[in-house]
């Protein structure tokens, strides 16, 4: 009898670990997205604090991607363009949209913390859960010799 209780705690103990794994990869993914993030509103944030030093039709090189640039003027550092979500953006004052950059830079880290520290505890479970796992097949043998 003990013999099936150890069996059904084994598959039990297994299918959660599975679950688990499972979970952890959700999380794992999500944890880069938001560092992916985090390092976009990083490097939009030091942008615009570098914008506060530029005058009116300073000629600036602009990032295009794949390490390309396109030099430009500056027609008016005090307009910026800043993305709402869902496709709408407004035209926010350097001031406004520094602010609204440095709001989204602190939400995402507290969101990115909070996934971590879940990802973390379900590491946890998971090694928690193996060692169990291994005791109970080490019980099982003992029993078996």
């Amino acid at each position: 009898m003990a013999a099936n209780s150890s069996q059904e705690e084994l598959r039990k103990l297994s299918n959660e670990l599975h679950y688990y794994e499972q979970t952890a990869e959700a999380l794992q993914q999500r944890i880069t997205m938001l560092n992916t993030a985090l390092a976009d509103l990083t490097y939009a944030n030091t942008t615009l604090e570098g914008l506060e030093q530029e005058k009116e039709n300073a000629e600036m090189l602009v990032p295009i991607g794949g390490s390309s640039y396109v030099q430009v003027k500056l027609a008016n550092p005090d307009k910026i363009i800043v993305n709402l979500g869902a496709g709408v953006s407004v035209e926010k004052s350097l001031t406004d949209a520094k602010t609204t950059i440095k709001e989204r830079l602190d939400e995402l880290t507290k969101t990115l913390q909070s996934a971590q520290t879940q990802f973390n505890q379900i590491i946890e479970y998971i090694n928690s859960g193996q060692r169990r796992i291994e005791n109970l097949l080490a019980n099982a043998k003992q029993r078996n010799a």
